[in-house]
């Protein structure tokens, strides 16, 4: 996929969103957790770079 150099809130929020969906749609357990863990990494971006961009 090619992405902007900047990062913002929606592109964060989309990568967690593409890896949550695509999470659904296999069924070995531990990759499952694995996408979950890095959608929420993605989650955590989003916050961070909000956060920054409030202030």
């Amino acid at each position: 996929m090619n992405q902007p150099d900047t990062t913002t809130v929606d592109i964060a929020i989309a990568n967690a969103a593409r890896l949550l969906y695509n999470g659904e749609t296999v069924t070995d357990l531990a990759l499952m957790e694995r996408l979950e863990r890095l959608a929420d990494s993605w989650v955590s971006i989003a916050g961070f770079l909000h956060d920054r961009d409030k202030a």
